[in-house]
């Protein structure tokens, strides 16, 4: 009993140190940022980490984050501004103002600093080449940061749609790494907190879809996909009309729904079993 108890101090003690062996090109910065509970911990921490790339530990009592970043795929600064768009101030931003007012009470921290700059949607088109977080120029000057995801998404409901379980799993692929290559920067503020609640959801399924030939299997990984896409569109404005719509019969009858670019009923539950089943529920736009 007294051997485990060693190992489990010895795992708690090291486990900062494993996780950041899976960054590359380590830099680690202690930096100011505003709390007051864990539930402050959680948003911060959330807001910080991105796999392989940064995390941060925060302590409530002291206010200070150990954050860590490879320092060739990202940048403090790209760091702290997600961390004040989920609405916690810190040493290089001011979180906007409705970010902040979107935490719970008991986040509701005392602001004082007024030196650090407001964190604002980034303006279209007046960057150019490639930036620390990696952002494109076609990136950074496009209206719909999560356009690339789209696309990935309606080229595996188009497979699904011709029953086509290869295709599907390498639409699949594209779309994991277009989660993966999301520059939360990018986002509204709305968006962004949508995004960090559903993110890791939307990894699981494409990657399952992306794993995998067998139409069934996808498709019912693709019910879950499409219910979160949709809410991470709802939440933003997309730059092309999106059309949600519902499969009755789909699920044993339960019924479910997927994101079209067009407005014409193409089912992928059923593929051509029932081609046109369906209806449209929502046009987001």
């Amino acid at each position: 009993m007294k051997s485990i108890k060693i190992l489990m101090a010895i795992t708690l003690l090291l486990s900062p140190f494993l996780s950041q062996a899976e960054i590359k090109n380590v830099t680690t910065v202690n930096v100011k940022i505003s709390g007051s509970c864990n539930i402050c911990e959680e948003g911060i921490e959330a807001a910080a980490f991105q796999k392989n790339i940064s995390q941060a530990n925060w302590d409530d009592k002291t206010q200070i984050a150990s954050v860590s970043y490879d320092s060739k795929r990202t940048s403090l600064d790209a760091i702290l501004k997600k961390v004040a768009l989920a609405g916690f101030d810190n040493e290089s931003y001011l979180a906007p103002d409705d970010a902040y007012a979107k935490l719970a009470g008991c986040c509701r921290y005392k602001r004082t600093d007024k030196d650090a700059s407001v964190v604002q949607k980034p303006a279209h088109g007046h960057q150019h080449g490639t930036d620390m977080t990696g952002n494109s120029k076609a990136e950074t000057e496009s209206s719909d940061p999560l356009k690339p995801l789209l696309d990935a998404y309606y080229s595996i409901k188009d497979a699904l749609v011709n029953s086509d379980g290869n295709a599907a799993a390498a639409s699949a692929a594209h779309l994991v790494k277009a989660i993966k290559a999301v520059q939360m920067t990018a986002l509204g503020n709305e968006q962004h907190m949508v995004w960090m609640k559903v993110m890791k959801d939307l990894d699981f399924d494409a990657d399952h879809i992306s794993e995998t030939k067998d139409v069934g299997h996808q498709r019912d990984h693709f019910s879950s996909l499409s219910e979160n896409m949709y809410k991470l569109i709802k939440a933003g404005k997309p730059s092309q009309a999106v059309y949600y719509q519902h499969c009755p019969m789909a699920k044993e009858g339960i019924g479910a729904n997927w994101l079209s670019q067009v407005a014409a009923i193409k089912n992928p539950y059923y593929g051509a079993q029932m081609l046109n089943c369906g209806k449209t529920t929502e046009m987001i736009k």
